[in-house]
């Protein structure tokens, strides 16, 4: 296997879209096998907020999200149809990626446990719903945190001082939205009471989950976010 085409096709939309697809699956079945008050809790901060955006602009219910975000994805897919020719879908490379994702998220856990900071903090009441949580926390808050907020601030970066180079803007707009991703840990019912140090690791955290959404795409990203939670529900439900 050639190491640059693993790397060249695993951070591409095409693969990203088919490596979350079944971690959005596992997500939207666990929120349908609740009930409603349930699920109002459930749903994840990011997932919540993408929820009022849709109610402010007349789109109500709990699963529009879900079909936004799925639809959203489709569009991806089909876009890249062009590509399709120049790339083949090799089911080595997404277990590779599974792989990936797991030293990922295993670098992050021993960060985050020296510094005795938990990025997530499970708020379900049965182990189901925590696990459903801790899932929809990687493809969510790295939709919202890292592809919306970087492209929708690139862009107006770009926009208002009239800058051209992509990497510029780019790393500004990752460092605004990791802290964007850091202070929305504060917010809410289940938000942390704020402290400086605290912003300080999880601004680190988003720092370092842009680096890795840059560098290995969206899909490897969201799953080393969601088996970070997974790693970190383990330690707290067997302490």
């Amino acid at each position: 296997m050639h190491i640059k085409t693993y790397w060249d096709n695993t951070k591409s939309p095409l693969y990203s879209f088919l490596f979350t697809l079944p971690l959005f699956l596992l997500y939207e079945l666990g929120i349908f096998l609740s009930t409603s008050n349930e699920m109002i809790s459930m749903r994840n901060g990011a997932d919540a907020l993408l929820r009022q955006l849709l109610s402010a602009l007349g789109i109500n219910g709990f699963y529009w999200i879900g079909m936004v975000f799925l639809l959203g994805f489709i569009i991806v897919f089909w876009l890249q149809k062009k590509f399709w020719e120049h790339m083949e879908i090799r089911g080595k490379h997404l277990l590779l990626m599974m792989f990936e994702s797991i030293i990922w998220a295993l670098i992050l856990y021993f960060f985050m446990s020296n510094v005795n900071i938990l990025l997530m903090n499970p708020s379900g009441r049965i182990i189901i719903q925590k696990v459903t949580l801790a899932i929809g926390a990687g493809i969510y808050e790295e939709f919202v945190f890292r592809v919306l907020l970087i492209l929708g601030i690139s862009g107006i970066l770009g926009f208002v001082f009239q800058w051209e180079n992509k990497y510029k803007k780019n790393l500004i707009a990752m460092i605004i939205a990791a802290a964007i991703f850091s202070l929305f840990h504060f917010i809410g019912e289940f938000g942390d009471y704020f402290s400086f140090n605290l912003f300080m690791i999880r601004f680190f955290a988003g720092i370092v989950l842009g680096f890795l959404y840059f560098f290995r795409g969206f899909g490897i990203t969201s799953w080393a976010h969601s088996i970070y939670d997974l790693i970190i529900l383990t330690r707290i439900t067997t302490d």
